[in-house]
C-alpha cells in the first residue's frame, strides 16, 4: 500500500464545483450525532468496500471521501486505490472544516446508524431501494387491521422491513383453533388480547420501531378517525361488514388502501392508491348472502393461504412507499394453490358506486 501523502486532496470549494461524483462519509456511526454533508453516503470504512461493489461503482468513477478532520479518509482511500480505483479524493479538513465554513449540514434523523445498516443491508443493497428508500420505509406509518391469518404475515414482514409506525387494530382473543394460520401468536399468548400477543411478538423481532395497539372492533363509526394519521391501510379483516366500513373511510380520506380475503385454498388482493381507482365497493357492490360466503371457521382455510396474502399487503405497502413497481391499483390479483392457478385482472371503476357518488 502507498503513502497517504500520495492520496488527492480535494478543497471545499473545488468539491462544490465538482459533478457527477460519489460523496463518502467514513466516519463512526457514533460521529454521525452531528449530522453530515447533504448527499454523502454514511457507509464508515468497514462498509465502504463492499457498498460500492454492491453499487457496481465504476473503477474511474470520482468518488471523495472525508472523515472528521481528513486524515482518516486518506487511509480510506488508499484502501481503494488499492483495489484499482482511480479518481479517489479526500475531502481536505473534512467535516470540520465543512461545518466551520457555515455549509449546511443534515441532521442525525436522516441517517442510519451502523446497526440499522446492519440490519437493513439487503435492503440497501438494493438499487430500487437503498439508503434513501430505507429511510422512507423507516419513516411511514402503516395501520393494519386485523391480527388474524392474514395480518400475521403482513404485520412480521412490516415490521422486519422497518416500517417506523404500526397501528395493529383487532378486538378478538387468541385461542387454540387460530394457531394453525395465525403465525404472529403462540401457545403462550392464548385467551390474551390479539393487539398485545401480536405487539409482543413485533417487539422481539424488532425493538426500534413503533407499535401502537387499537383493541377495539372496527365500524362505520369509530373507523374515521382512526385511519386519519396513517399513510397506508392494510385491510387484514375477515368480515364484509368490516371490509366496506375501512372501504369507504379510505375512499373518503384519500388514503391507499390494501385489501385481501381469503377461503380454503384461494384467495384474492386488490389495492387502491389513486383517487379515481376502483375501490372495493367497485368490484363488490353489496355483501353477498351469508350461505355464499362463509367465514373460514365455516368453510376452512389451508393456513398457508393467508400467510401467502398478507405477505402479498406487506409487498404492495413497500411499493408504494418507494413509489416502485407496478402495483395493484385497479387489479385484483386471485390464486387458487390447490390447482396453482393464478390470475391478475384488471377492474373497473362503477359509475353507481356509493363511495364515488358522496
Amino acid at each position: 500500500m502507498g503513502d497517504i501523502q500520495d492520496v488527492e486532496t480535494i478543497t471545499i470549494n473545488a468539491l462544490k464545483e465538482l459533478n457527477s461524483f460519489l460523496l463518502v462519509d467514513v466516519r463512526e456511526s457514533h460521529e454521525f450525532a452531528n449530522g453530515t454533508i447533504p448527499g454523502a453516503l454514511t457507509l464508515g470504512r468497514g462498509f465502504l468496500e463492499i457498498e460500492l461493489k454492491n453499487r457496481q461503482i465504476e473503477l474511474d468513477h470520482p468518488i471523495v471521501l472525508f472523515c472528521a478532520s481528513g486524515l482518516r479518509s486518506k487511509y480510506a482511500a488508499l484502501g481503494l486505490i488499492a483495489l484499482n480505483f482511480v479518481n479517489i479524493y479526500s475531502l481536505e479538513g473534512g467535516f470540520e472544516a465543512w461545518k466551520a465554513g457555515g455549509n449546511s449540514v443534515e441532521q442525525p434523523s436522516t441517517i442510519l446508524s451502523q446497526t440499522e445498516k446492519n440490519r437493513y443491508a439487503r435492503h440497501i443493497s438494493l438499487k430500487d431501494i437503498g439508503l434513501h428508500g430505507q429511510l422512507k420505509i423507516m419513516k411511514s406509518k402503516i395501520l393494519v387491521i386485523g391480527a388474524g391469518g392474514l395480518g400475521s404475515s403482513c404485520l412480521l414482514y412490516l415490521t422486519a422491513a422497518g416500517v417506523g409506525e404500526i397501528a395493529i387494530v383487532d378486538h378478538d382473543i387468541v385461542d387454540l383453533g387460530n394457531l394453525q394460520r395465525q403465525v404472529i401468536h403462540n401457545e403462550t399468548m392464548l385467551q390474551k388480547k390479539k393487539v398485545e400477543s401480536a405487539l409482543h411478538t413485533l417487539k422481539a423481532l424488532n425493538s426500534g420501531i413503533k407499535i401502537k395497539i387499537i383493541d377495539v372492533a372496527i365500524n362505520t363509526k369509530n373507523i374515521q378517525p382512526i385511519l386519519e394519521d396513517y399513510d397506508i391501510i392494510i385491510d387484514c379483516t375477515d368480515n364484509f361488514n368490516a371490509r366496506y366500513a375501512i372501504n369507504d373511510a379510505a375512499v373518503k380520506a384519500n388514503k391507499p388502501l390494501i385489501s385481501a380475503a381469503v377461503q380454503q385454498f384461494t384467495g384474492h388482493v386488490m389495492a387502491r392508491t389513486q383517487p379515481y381507482s376502483p375501490c372495493y365497493r367497485c368490484i363488490y357492490p353489496e355483501a353477498p348472502p351469508t350461505t355464499l360466503s362463509p367465514s373460514c371457521s365455516e368453510n376452512g382455510v389451508v393456513g398457508i393461504i393467508p400467510g401467502i396474502l398478507g405477505l402479498h399487503q406487506a409487498n404492495e405497502a413497500l411499493k408504494i412507499i418507494l413509489n416502485i413497481g407496478d402495483t395493484l391499483d385497479g387489479k385484483l390479483f386471485k390464486l387458487d394453490l390447490l390447482n396453482n392457478k393464478y390470475q391478475l385482472l384488471e377492474t373497473k371503476r362503477r359509475t353507481d358506486c356509493l363511495c364515488h357518488n358522496q
